[in-house]
């Protein structure tokens, strides 16, 4: 749970870095908002996606490996010190070397503290959060209100803020003028009708999850930020409101008391920063380009952060292969304790559990029954299974095919020193119990060492015992090749199935230099020399299409058929990179045939993949068809639906006398939001037939038919809109 945890608060910590450093003084305010949330939900969702090993930063692991026992010839003996008499005072019942083990300072004790003081905040903050909601719907529906269809001004006392909250405007309206109120009312009421409060419950929601990020505060700070920024924007967008009167107004609202942090309200503390950002020069189209840089920044954070997905299925692969499901080596492991055991057939199956009560095992083994000839049947009685990590005793009974009782493992220090002097660690009594029920032996670890692996870690010996990493399989993976393959590799070549065969059969197909990582893709992905000589020729390399690129065609399924489908249309020469481009939009080879029905028929892959990204279809080009525009190019098209550039936009104008529209024009009009009306507006005040690329230099600096006339007052009386364009650039 922690290091998910930390993840989303690093995913966030990019995210609001990135958003500081590239999107803030952008004026592109709604598309603001809209990647603000999206970083929110996405820093929750990313750390849980496995990503390819190949696109993997992180250092593999040991792939978690489940410990299966496998019989092996054990001394079994009536040991009178562990009778049915001395139960009660035999060391089975002595806790003091458990007791001492508690008392120790571990890392995982001091992680499991952190955790109690994560969940204690979150259990304030959460509860800080529902006072607040409890407060807000207390005063929305004790105080006075009005209603304006489906706003509701609540009438506060005091020196209090506006703000708003849901459908409610908490207002004091005795403190402020008829002008200034209204546009305090106006500019709240924008706050309702975007659902802007929505924003700040999420943010705050996020917040009580991560209320240790000081970026998470930020976080929720310049979500307020933009939220007012675009409430500001689209207000003095309005022909009643005038900009220098509504920032005077702003000055008019000060309070000492500021509302509370789940409400949208008048902010004060950021008025300077909102005045900056009314008056700043829009943003061009052409700066779009810096939120396109999102997608790599998350990307990477995925690469660095989450699980490689090839790991997670090696784990699956190892479960799928040992006989039972047993748990990992961890701390919850105990020397002793209760047993439970189940005959079945010629097996014993066994589960190791802390308490008689609770027959959720740490540990599940099976032996062979003849390891235990003399099992008490009947009545209590003592048996044990001997191995070089040490020995486990049992005390209970059998009745038919079930049977209980106490166990305690009796450690053999002896080999511990010995594992030590391997240079593979030095084991305590757990580690020691651990190597018992996979078996490690002093002739494998001695095997280990004699192939080059004297270094290894505990985990791994583990790993490589409970796999069965035997001197022939790490003798077949060496001379195929692979003589300096390390520990880790063995461990998921084994989980896999990779031995010497799979390498030969791989490397026949033409992949003789394939690296490891890249044979744990293959293998995880099922892919064999019968899919590799299906798969289309590549452009280079010899014909032979790169391990990446197969892994990418396999993962996403992209068969002889598919590539055999696009031949048929003309695309002979397709490169394996733009079959998993099109295959991962959805392109295919019926999508294809649709718009060379209508004309287009050497539309590139790259061409194909944006066209389908942005949803055209051929009746989205048959309606430009029917107004007039034939044979448009496929980049126009792609920037028309890019921009919802839809005909009936561009038949609005024709009332304006703009009969001849070129695409070229109605995209640059689109992108700057330009509206019949708007150009009406200025006819209205004499300027008729303005022509377009002076109706988009209007829009881009901000000329207005009420800001023209302010200036004719001023003096500056032109003919042509053009002057007024200079006029407004120049101040």
């Amino acid at each position: 749970m922690m290091p998910y945890i930390v993840n989303v608060g690093l995913i966030l910590t990019a995210c609001i870095s990135f958003y500081k450093l590239l999107l803030e003084k952008e004026t592109f305010y709604r598309l603001n908002r809209y990647v603000l949330l999206l970083c929110l939900l996405i820093a929750f969702t990313l750390p849980l996606i496995p990503v390819p090993q190949q696109l993997s930063l992180r250092k593999t692991e040991t792939p978690a490996v489940h410990i299966t026992n496998q019989p092996v010839v054990a001394n079994v003996t009536n040991d009178k010190s562990i009778s049915a008499n001395n139960a009660v005072t035999s060391p089975i019942n002595n806790q003091t070397s458990i007791a001492a083990s508690n008392n120790t300072f571990s890392w995982q004790r001091l992680l499991l503290w952190a955790t109690w003081l994560y969940w204690f905040g979150v259990i304030i903050f959460a509860f800080n959060f529902i006072i607040q909601g409890v407060v807000l719907l207390y005063r929305a529906y004790t105080l006075p209100v009005i209603t304006d269809g489906k706003f509701r001004i609540v009438e506060m006392t005091g020196d209090k803020a506006p703000c708003s909250f849901a459908n409610n405007i908490f207002i004091n309206p005795e403190k402020y003028d008829w002008d200034t109120y209204n546009q305090i009312l106006m500019h709240e009421k924008i706050h309702i009708e975007q659902k802007h409060t929505l924003d700040i419950l999420f943010a705050e929601l996020v917040l009580i999850l991560q209320w240790f990020n000081p970026f998470a505060w930020l976080y929720r700070k310049e979500v307020e930020n933009n939220l007012e920024f675009l409430t500001d924007d689209r207000l003095v967008q309005q022909e009643q409101v005038e900009k220098k009167s509504y920032q005077l107004n702003l000055l008019k609202v000060s309070a000492p008391h500021f509302p509370l942090s789940l409400t949208t309200n008048y902010n004060q503390s950021l008025l300077k920063k909102r005045i900056v950002m009314m008056n700043t020069k829009r943003s061009s189209v052409h700066t779009a380009w810096k939120y396109f840089f999102l997608v790599p920044l998350l990307v990477v954070a995925a690469s660095l952060l989450n699980e490689p997905v090839a790991k997670a299925q090696t784990a699956n692969v190892a479960d799928n292969r040992n006989s039972t499901s047993n748990h990992e080596h961890n701390n919850d492991i105990r020397t002793e304790g209760y047993w439970f055991a189940t005959i079945k057939t010629d097996k014993i199956s066994f589960h190791f559990t802390n308490d008689e009560n609770d027959h959720e095992s740490y540990n599940s083994s099976e032996f062979a029954l003849s390891d235990f000839p003399n099992l008490p049947k009947g009545t209590n009685g003592d048996f044990k299974l001997i191995r070089d990590a040490g020995t486990m005793q049992f005390n209970g009974k059998f009745d038919g095919n079930q049977g209980m009782g106490r166990y305690k493992f009796v450690a053999d220090k002896s080999f511990g020193d010995f594992i030590s002097a391997q240079g593979m660690g030095k084991p305590d009594d757990e580690d020691l119990m651990t190597f018992f029920f996979v078996n490690v032996t002093r002739d494998y670890a001695q095997m280990l060492k004699a192939e080059g692996y004297g270094n290894i870690d505990k985990d791994n010996l583990i790993a490589m015992a409970a796999l069965k990493i035997d001197k022939p399989f790490i003798a077949s993976i060496k001379e195929n090749g692979y003589k300096d393959i390390s520990p880790d590799q063995l461990i998921s070549f084994k989980a896999l199935g990779i031995d010497g065969n799979y390498i030969k059969e791989i490397k026949s197909a033409g992949y003789t230099n394939i690296s490891t990582d890249e044979l744990v893709s293959f293998k995880a992905q099922g892919i064999d020399k019968a899919y590799l000589a299906k798969l289309p020729k590549a452009k280079d390399n010899g014909g032979k299409m790169s391990a990446d690129n197969v892994v990418s065609l396999k993962a996403l399924n992209v068969d002889e058929n598919f590539a055999n489908g696009f031949k048929a249309l003309g695309y002979s020469d397709i490169d394996p990179d733009d079959l998993v481009s099109m295959k991962a939009v959805g392109v295919t080879p019926d999508y294809v045939k649709q718009f060379q029905a209508l004309g287009y028929k050497d539309i590139s892959p790259d061409d194909l993949v944006s066209m389908k990204a942005q949803s055209i279809t051929p009746e989205f080009i048959k309606q430009y068809e029917a107004v007039g525009y034939k044979n448009i190019p496929v980049d126009k098209l792609i920037s028309l639906k890019a921009l919802n550039v839809e005909p009936s936009y561009i038949s609005s104008f024709k009332n304006n006398g703009y009969t001849n529209i070129s695409l070229d024009d109605a995209v640059s009009m689109k992108s700057q939001n330009i509206t019949p009306d708007f150009i009406k507006s200025f006819g209205d005040i004499g300027y008729k037939n303005i022509s377009l690329d002076d109706v988009v230099a209007l829009k881009a600096v901000g000329v207005t038919p009420d800001w023209i006339k302010d200036m004719k007052s001023k003096g500056f009386n032109y003919n042509q809109v053009d002057k007024y364009i200079t006029l407004k650039s120049i101040q």
